[in-house]
């Protein structure tokens, strides 16, 4: 049986080190660093953080209608087991080399470098602003996230990401083994240096975008005001409506309604290594000069 904290306030750095079996409910951490490191199987209600690192090499936490505030940053690294609910995130570099980590219903305003080198990761209803989210994770499983922020997802490994909305530069970028479905994606330089990325009906509109892919699949995608698409990349893409423009593709076979301008430049890639159909296709070009 866990032994119950409740209706505390903790100020002293390491207030509760190495707890063991501990129900905090409305307990408020102040200016103390680290208030339960090393602590294990702990479970805290409607509990406010207001200094840093309250959750480093934990093991088996489980939080639930509690707030980090901003001074609570770099608030939960390398614990394993860890969940949270219901929750405000208010801190920034969060979640750091974690192992088995969900969070659902979670708002982070402040998400700059947060879930970072994680291991076997659930998000669900998570609202994020902030550059660098969830770089170098593996084996994630994410659905309904509101994303703004650059450079989300660089280097993640086994994800698959669903009924999202995504405003970010630079998203996906160094990724292997990713499926992306029915999300909406808002932002240039989509997907570079990535493998084994799929799109599954995703609407998703970028400058520069799906470019140096090693195995690029579309099913079933709209490319909304998307240009210069698909360079150097080995692309099966079967797209409803049309592309503004299709630029050196490497191989493959690409599936429009219409192509606006349809750039191969012979001497940079081979023509016949990827197949275009297409009925309309406004203009064909050796040259992207006035499309950048």
């Amino acid at each position: 049986m866990k032994m119950e904290i409740k209706d505390k306030k903790f100020t002293e750095e390491r207030a509760l080190f190495g707890s063991r079996d501990v129900k905090l409910d409305g307990c408020v951490f102040e200016d103390g660093e680290s208030p339960l490191k090393e602590a294990r199987n702990i479970t805290a209600r409607e509990c406010l953080f207001r200094y840093k690192y309250p959750f480093w090499y934990c093991k088996g936490v489980e939080l639930e209608k509690v707030t980090f505030f901003d001074m609570a940053r770099a608030g939960v690294w390398y614990t394993d087991n860890f969940s949270m609910k219901n929750a405000i995130v208010e801190a920034p570099k969060n979640f750091r080399r974690c192992k088995d980590i969900t969070l659902c219903n979670v708002l982070i305003p402040n998400a700059a470098e947060t879930l970072w080198n994680c291991t076997d990761v659930t998000l669900n209803s998570v609202r994020a602003t902030g550059d660098y989210f969830a770089m170098g994770c593996s084996n994630v499983r994410a659905s309904d996230i509101d994303l703004i922020g650059n450079y989300s997802f660089d280097g993640v490994v086994n994800m698959e990401i669903s009924d999202s909305h995504l405003a970010s530069k630079d998203a996906f970028w160094n990724t292997d083994n990713v499926t992306v479905k029915n999300c909406f994606i808002t932002g240039e330089y989509l997907g570079w240096n990535a493998k084994n990325l799929t799109f599954i009906d995703c609407t998703i509109e970028s400058l520069q975008g799906m470019c140096y892919i090693d195995n690029l699949v579309m099913k079933n995608c709209r490319l909304i005001n998307t240009t210069l698409a698909f360079e150097y990349s080995d692309v099966e893409a079967d797209i409803r409506g049309g592309i503004e423009s299709v630029f050196n593709p490497k191989s493959g076979q690409i599936k429009a309604d219409r192509i606006g301008h349809l750039v191969i430049q012979k001497d940079v890639i081979d023509p016949a290594r990827t197949k275009i159909v297409c009925d309309i296709i406004d203009e064909k070009t050796d040259t992207p000069e006035g499309l950048w």
